[in-house]
């Protein structure tokens, strides 16, 4: 699942893999790499448990390396390829460790890998394995010992044994391709590898060769299992796809999935398969084809017919209500139970048995013409079954009939319907119906208690199947998926309302309505019709098209009803669960005030280790706590202060939101500053709610401070604290500007003393509860005015001193004169230390040369100020803050999911690791600038498209690349180019989209991953240093947008990460994107594979999976092809040789002499081979064989290079295959007698280089005998 990976045939060595080969994975065949996920124990004990091979039987003919493990034990031993061996040792290891950490409570050595965890693993990984072994009534090929089944103890042995069992199946998924849609299939394949395995283990002998038993694949060359196992049975499934025709081949003619996994679904998988796989088996015959395979499961054939077949239930149930309804309503009576209390009624009523009997026949009748394609010698019990169905159903009709005779002729009999004889051959016709409705009693039986019908579905027992198989074949798939009771309950009480209505409405709107229209019109006579008349003497056609409409409307109206009680149903299930309620900003603003409860109960739950949160208890203590968040009837939130740690951790994950919104560009610096939740600075001592929720607060509560003049303190703060915003706005207005006039003017003045006094005066008479008595309140719009002027004089670009002076002055004299409501001389002002001590202040020097703005470079400062600015200029209740659709659509979502009925968070550490799929195939990674610029045939291009649609998103991304450093629009086609191409490509179809979004869940892990471990002064002094550290209006301190954009450039907050938060979100979210032909993208260097290459080096979480194709040489038909040509090659040579010899062309020639040396010996020798074993044959052949002239095409070599045929010290290399025992061995002839070496490879029966090996056996005889 990386880049740049290549194949390696299993036995040879590693290759050297560099850093840049491969990115975003964790290397856990090095633990000694710098990777944040190594740090942790758990990784490192599950790759140190992998590496214990211990005496494990190391595979022949391949040196073993002590970096080796398990996994590389297993591809030797069964041919699995490189990379997949790669993959699945992250894959297990990751597994292994995640395990181990969730282990609860945690194991006494984590530096060990736990059995328990293995054991847990091995028993979830394969348990469709174990099912299917009980299914089929085979016995499992995990050999395990009782302790280690029962306790997950047992030695390192045991250890071992599992961890093999588990990498085994790893590594056969990892390289199954498309036979991962066919899980029984991987089934079969891992049940006789296991075996092999097993073998291999406990050290058996071949009765053939008396040596240890190697598994068949050892044999095979290289990717055995890929080119003996995978891809008979893919290429199997190709062309069963390619004879579907696109789909449009009957479904009965060929074999999808499900058809060839269902294969495996019986013993016959082993009796004519087999293993090694016999591929003259009729499982890889084409369905087209005789002696194929035919469908067990499902046949398709299309047909109107379906809608009955399919829906016979109700079609059932329809039409038995109808036939009831006529029958009872004919009778006129006011309801339905009156006419039924009549026992002639009761009779015919009884006749829907026979309907309901003859419509049984009619499915019977349908099961048969549209399933008969299904029927074949492995299917012949479905046949079966169909056929006696179809008996039955017409075997109950006559029953039926008989029974019912019977109660006419005793009623014709006696006269009467009352006799003791019609009675007691009407109970006998029950006691029949009652046996025919015996199986739907037991269907409704069973759907109401399902855990015994899942307990049936899920047993292996032969009784069952023999029960069961009437109603349906045996399957492996879909067996115990039953809902639970109270679901049950809940459906059947649903279906009750609906058809209880349906049928209600139908008999008084519809049937009964008709009968005496219909007993009217047949009781007409001498009716003469223009159309032709079918019925003579009779009105039954027009009946028959008086009926027709009702009886349209009857079978269509319940999907009306079913709408409607859906609809009903459904908006009460949203009421209770309050899905939605936040649908606006005002209700937003409503529930903002508990957003940090929430959060703190939903993902931050405390003593989350501790509690036993399944429990009844628990549950219902969350409950009243969700509604106490909900609707605010539990602790009161406005009790929670800005130095609370809830509030800290809340404005962290509010305002990481905030940032996240600005990096897409769908809101402003400016909305950034009305939606951010800033940390606690200038000594304010409340929440500093976002400015868009504090709107217009400031001046509601100067509206009742001067209506309420000679009101009480106690009575203005109750009227004002009634809203929460409005209390913090008013605290918030006071400290800022309290902190801002002190902080803008010089320490040591004689001004600084002024205010420090008059804001403590403030401050006493507000401790004493003296405000109103010792201040004018009518003078607060005054201040406030002039408080605007200066704020809006501070937020201006260029700041003018002078200015601030004189609105400075302004404050100080409507302080001293105005807002005071003792009056007071000067000496008593500068006996109070309200007044300056020097008279040339008081005649308008105050201020003057006491007054000292920070310097523009402090951006917290003017950040406040402007923060400060919008609360006291605001007027309007910011109901469109955030602009953007989007934007407020993700508020809007975010809000409603925190008071959602979920599962309380576990730590990021505890959590269940989970991984994302995305196939990508050709499209659209990132736009390019020429398909930015490209116009099309109206003249519009894909840019102009995207500036017009998100007009105001341009704007804000405009914004923020000339805060950036954008100083002229056109530079946007320069340095920001990849800036343009990604806010373009993020608002099409394209991959880079899909990839940011998928980032947000790795982003999401590390900041919780953080609060996790987070003590209480991390989190202040985190949230303290974030305040300090803001220097640009979005709250990010890097300038960089397109480092910004992905996951890898996060914004300040991950500043205060520590490090192992990195490793903890890269263990638990992987995000994959399968890109089928990148390695085709990558080969011809196509932009697509730049791009993708880009995403990876900017996200740490994204992987990259991709079928890389190698050249694996030439075919046959180029060898063949190649003899002629080598042949020419080497006469021409032989003829240059004095001049070529010596030079780099010799060594060419000389490698296809030898080339061509071996491919004679294999086309003219081979059949020769086969003439050998022959009687007469073998003595012509051996004088053929060694004839000297004969012998020159075999000694091509010798010839071109000029040696001769009898140097006896020149040692021959013979190549022969011994046909019984499947090994290729080597003879080197020389002085010293015959040597015999065993190679690995498997080939054709192959003689070569035969020129004088009898001039080295036996030397001067003309014949040799050569025995197999």
């Amino acid at each position: 699942m990386s880049t740049g990976r290549r194949h390696r045939p299993p036995g040879g060595p590693h290759p050297q893999q560099t850093e840049t080969d491969t990115y975003n994975i964790i290397p856990v065949h090095n633990l000694l790499a710098d990777h944040p996920s190594l740090r942790y124990p758990e990784v490192r004990a599950a790759a140190a448990a992998l590496r214990s091979v211990g005496n494990l039987r190391k595979p022949p003919y391949v040196q073993w390396t002590p970096s080796m493990d398990l996994l590389d034990w297993l591809a030797l031993f069964f041919g699995f390829q490189y990379d997949n061996v790669k993959n699945q040792r992250e894959h297990l290891v990751l597994h292994l460790s995640n395990a181990q950490m969730r282990l609860t409570p945690p194991p006494d050595n984590i530096d060990c890998l736990d059995a328990t965890v293995l054991r847990r693993f091995r028993k979830k990984l394969l348990n469709n394995y174990t099912s299917w072994c009980s299914y089929l009534r085979k016995k499992s090929n995990i050999w395990l010992s009782d302790r280690t089944n029962r306790s997950g103890g047992g030695g390192e042995a045991d250890l071992r044994r599992e961890l093999l069992y588990v990498s085994l199946y790893l590594l056969i998924w990892g390289e199954s391709a498309n036979l991962r849609f066919m899980p029984e299939c991987i089934c079969f394949i891992y049940h006789n590898m296991a075996m092999e395995l097993n073998k291999v283990l406990e050290d058996y002998i071949d009765e053939n060769t008396g040596q240890p038993v190697m598994p068949w694949l050892s044999l095979a060359g290289d990717n055995a299992f890929l080119n003996s196992v995978v891809k008979p049975i893919y290429e199997t499934v190709k062309r069963e796809v390619e004879s579907s025709k696109n789909g449009t081949a009957p479904h009965s003619a060929w074999r999808n999935y499900d058809d060839l996994n269902e294969y495996f679904w019986s013993k016959r998988c082993f009796v004519k398969l087999k293993w090694p796989l016999d591929l003259g088996s009729n499982f890889f015959v084409l369905s087209s084809k005789s002696q194929h395979v035919g469908k067990t499961g499902y046949v398709e054939q299309r047909s109107f017919w379906n809608l009955f077949r399919s829906f016979d239930r109700l079609w059932v149930m329809l039409i038995l209500f109808m036939q009831a309804a006529i029958i009872v309503a004919w009778e006129q009576k006011t309801y339905p139970w009156q006419a039924l209390e009549e026992r002639e009624i009761q009779v015919k009523v009884l006749t829907v048995f026979f309907t309901w009997s003859g419509l049984r026949f009619v499915k019977a009748l349908l099961d048969i013409g549209l399933q008969y394609s299904l029927v074949s010698r492995e299917t012949m019990g479905s046949g079966i079954r169909m056929v006696l169905k179809a008996v039955v159903s017409a075997g109950w009709i006559v029953v039926f009939g008989v029974f019912y005779s019977r109660i006419l002729s005793q009623k014709n009999h006696d006269g009467r319907w009352g006799s003791n004889e019609v009675y007691n051959r009407l109970i006998n016709f029950l006691v029949v119906a009652l046996v025919f409705l015996i199986p739907e009693v037991l269907a409704i039986a069973l759907f109401i208690i399902p855990w015994i019908r899942n307990f049936i579905e899920e047993s292996n027992w032969r009784i069952f199947d023999m029960i069961t198989w009437w109603f349906q074949s045996r399957s492996f798939v879909g067996r115990g998926l039953r809902e639970g009771l109270v679901d049950n309950i809940k459906y059947s009480l649903f279906w009750i309302f609906v058809l209880a209505t349906k049928f209600i409405f139908s008999y008084f709107m519809q049937v009964k309505p008709l009968v005496v229209p219909t007993k009217e019109l047949l009781k007409l006579k001498n009716v003469h019709y223009e159309w032709h008349q079918f019925f003579s003497d009779s009105n039954r056609l027009a009946v028959g098209l008086l009926w027709l409409p009702v009886m349209l409307v009857y079978f269509m109206d319940i999907q009306l009803w079913y709408t409607i009680y859906s609809s009903v149903a459904g908006a009460l299930v949203g009421l209770f669960q309050h899905l939605g309620e936040i649908r606006n900003m005002q209700q937003l603003r409503l529930r903002f005030q508990f957003f940090a409860s929430a959060i703190q109960f939903n993902l931050m739950p405390e003593e989350q280790l501790l509690n036993a949160r399944g429990t009844f208890k628990n549950k219902f203590k969350d409950a009243i706590h969700r509604l106490k968040l909900r609707y605010g009837f539990g602790r009161p939130y406005t009790k929670l202060e800005s130095n609370q740690v809830e509030a800290s951790k809340f404005a962290l994950i509010w305002n990481e939101i905030v940032v996240i919104f600005r990096e897409e560009d769908i809101i402003s610096d400016r909305e950034v500053e009305l939606l951010e939740l800033p940390q606690n600075s200038w000594n304010v001592r409340v929440i500093r709610w976002p400015c868009f929720l504090l709107a217009n607060e400031l001046l509601l509560a100067l509206s009742q401070a001067k209506e309420m003049i000679d009101a009480p303190d106690k009575w203005l703060w109750y009227k004002i604290c009634k809203s929460e915003y409005r209390r913090c706005a008013v605290i918030e207005a006071y400290d800022s500007v309290k902190h801002l006039m002190l902080d803008i003017i010089k320490v040591n003045t004689e001004e600084h003393s002024i205010l420090t006094v008059l804001f403590q005066e403030i401050d006493h008479s507000i401790q004493i509860e003296k405000f109103t008595k010792t201040f004018k309140t009518t003078a607060l719009p005054q201040i406030h005015t002039e408080l605007i002027k200066l704020a809006g004089l501070l937020n201006k670009p260029k700041k003018d001193k002078n200015q601030v002076v004189n609105t400075l002055q302004a404050l100080y004299e409507i302080a001293v004169r105005d807002f005071i409501k003792d009056k007071r001389t000067t000496e008593q002002l500068k006996e109070d230390g309200l007044a300056p001590r020097n008279p040339s202040a008081m005649a308008g020097h105050l201020f003057e040369n006491a007054v000292e703005l920070p310097d523009l470079t402090n951006e917290n400062f003017y950040r406040q100020v402007r923060r400060c600015h919008t609360i006291l200029t605001s007027r309007d209740s910011m109901h469109n803050v955030p602009a953007n659709i989007e934007a407020r659509r993700r508020i809007a979502f975010f809000s409603n999911s925190l008071f959602m009925n979920m599962p309380h968070a576990p730590q990021v550490e505890k959590m269940m690791a989970f991984s994302v799929l995305t196939p990508y195939y050709n499209e659209e990674v990132l736009y390019s600038r020429e398909q930015l610029r490209a116009e099309n045939e109206d003249g519009i291009s894909i840019l102009y498209y995207l500036q017009t649609i998100y007009d105001d998103e341009w704007k804000n991304f405009m914004e923020r690349m000339r805060r950036e450093g954008l100083v002229k629009e056109n530079e946007i086609w320069g340095d920001k180019i990849r800036d343009l191409r990604l806010w373009a490509s993020y608002r099409g179809q394209t991959l880079s989209r899909t990839v940011r979004g998928m980032m947000y869940y790795y982003r999401a892990l590390k900041m919780l991953a953080f609060l996790d471990a987070a003590s209480e002064m991390d989190i202040r002094e985190g949230a303290r240093e974030l305040g300090a550290m803001r220097r640009d209006g979005t709250g990010s301190e890097r300038p960089n947008s397109t480092r910004r954009s992905l996951s890898r450039a996060t914004s300040s907050l991950s500043l205060l990460f520590k490090g192992h938060e990195y490793g903890t979100a890269l263990m638990k979210y992987t995000y994959v994107v399968a890109c089928q032909i990148y390695g085709t993208q990558k080969a011809n260097k196509a932009p697509q594979a730049d791009d993708i290459l880009y995403l990876m080096k900017n996200n740490e979480a994204l992987r990259v999976a991709y079928v890389d194709e190698v050249p694996a040489g030439r075919d046959e038909m180029d060898l063949l092809a190649f003899i002629p040509t080598g042949w020419g090659m080497v006469l021409i040579a032989q003829v240059l040789r004095p001049f070529l010899q010596g030079t780099l062309i010799w060594e060419a020639v000389m490698s296809v002499a030898r080339m061509y040396e071996i491919l004679f010996g294999v086309i003219v020798m081979t059949p020769l081979a086969f003439l050998s074993w022959l009687p007469g044959v073998q003595s012509m052949q051996t004088r053929i064989l060694f004839n000297d002239a004969f012998s020159r095409g075999l000694r091509i070599f010798q010839i071109i290079t000029g040696k001769k045929s009898n140097d006896e010290k020149q040692s021959r290399r013979v190549f022969l295959l011994c046909s019984h025992t499947e090994a290729c061995w080597r003879f080197d002839a020389g002085v010293n007698g015959l040597r015999f070496h065993i190679t690995s490879l498997k080939l054709s029966l192959l003689f070569g280089g035969l020129e004088e090996l009898a001039e080295s056996i036996i030397c001067g005889e003309e014949t040799i005998s050569v025995l197999v």
